[in-house]
């Protein structure tokens, strides 16, 4: 095992912060979020970038591809059971301070690392990766994004026809709504297409929106029955953390990228230069090397361990941990964004 990939165990560190920070007490429940937001950028800042891929497309032998997968799969039932003393923990909680702190400490692991990782297991074959895929989604209430994601989203990127794509000039603030609802709206589009290809109703069981929307539902009466409106309350507020999340990193990945339109009405084929690429050695390690979002895009099957640094695309100043708080900031994002954006245009390489 190269000592290099033990880089890949430091998600791991995000729940032993949530349960450290809940036995130190008050404010210390806010530890992860910390750690998130203000040590993991100081350390990208001190450590820089890491160009080379994990493991070179074909070079990775089984051993290493069952450590790369372990670590993906592993994330399921920590998720599951750190979502399960969460419950505990703030349903019991005299302190409310100390029961925001837990919550949005959950919601930024389910987030940061959960969506991360159900993304990954989401573009993989085969009926186990995708199942724990949608697991982990409905953990946060958010699994169309699965369907629209893969089928919607990866077919068109960068184009006004993409929910999951920041225009040039839109703020988060107005990305939000159009990301939230237009997504919904394409995942149940796109599941009712499937299904008229198979002469059933959009009412049929084999739907999958149904199922999106019941589990959410049932996990609610779950948590009511058993521990009480308070824990409703803890879930739906760290699903809605975690939604948050991934929608300022969509929002960062694609903001201001776009593909031209041939002759022929078509939109020109996804390249590096309609993702934002970072190669930021930290925040790679912590997000499974999603930063390097351009070839994950232009080569939508390779494994997370394979996807390498793109020169010819866009690149940020920093990981997504700094980039998603630039976001909420319209004149500081536009300020440290336009200038790359207008830099990086002339150099773009043609379709």
């Amino acid at each position: 095992m190269q000592i290099r990939w033990l880089g890949h165990l430091l998600p791991l560190a995000l729940p032993c912060a949530v349960l450290a920070g809940h036995a130190l007490g008050g404010a210390w429940n806010f530890l992860t979020l910390v750690l998130l937001f203000v040590l993991l950028p100081l350390a990208d800042l001190a450590l820089g970038v890491d160009r080379a891929p994990l493991a070179p497309r074909g070079s990775a032998g089984p051993a290493a591809r069952l450590w790369f997968d372990a670590l993906l799969y592993a994330w399921v039932p920590i998720q599951l059971a750190l979502l399960a003393w969460g419950a505990h923990a703030v349903a019991a909680a005299t302190d409310p301070v100390a029961a925001l702190g837990v919550t949005l400490s959950i919601g930024a692991v389910t987030g940061g690392i959960g969506i991360t990782v159900a993304h990954e297991l989401g573009h993989r074959l085969g009926r186990v990766p995708r199942s724990c895929a949608g697991l982990l989604l409905a953990t946060v209430a958010y699994g169309h994004f699965l369907i629209e994601h893969n089928k919607g989203h990866h077919a068109r990127v960068a184009t006004p026809e993409d929910p999951a794509s920041a225009r040039y000039g839109e703020s988060f603030f107005a990305f939000l709504p159009r990301t939230l609802v237009g997504g919904f709206v394409d995942a149940w589009r796109l599941e009712s297409e499937r299904l008229a290809r198979q002469g059933r109703t959009p009412w049929h069981a084999s739907n999958r929106m149904l199922w999106v929307v019941a589990a959410p539902l049932a996990i609610s009466l779950a948590l009511g029955v058993t521990l009480g409106a308070v824990a409703v309350a803890f879930w739906w507020l760290q699903a809605t953390y975690a939604v948050l999340l991934l929608e300022l990193v969509n929002y960062v990945e694609h903001y201001g990228l776009a593909r031209a339109r041939g002759p022929d009405g078509r939109w020109e084929r996804v390249r590096h230069a309609h993702s934002w690429n970072s190669s930021h050695r930290v925040g790679n390690w912590l997000l499974f090397n999603l930063q390097r979002h351009s070839q994950h895009h232009a080569n939508v099957t390779r494994r997370y361990e394979e996807l390498e640094h793109a020169d010819d695309a866009p690149q940020l100043p920093a990981s997504y941990a700094s980039m998603v708080l630039l976001a909420l900031v319209p004149p500081l994002w536009r300020r440290v964004v336009h200038p790359r954006l207008a830099a990086w245009r002339p150099g773009q390489s043609p379709s």
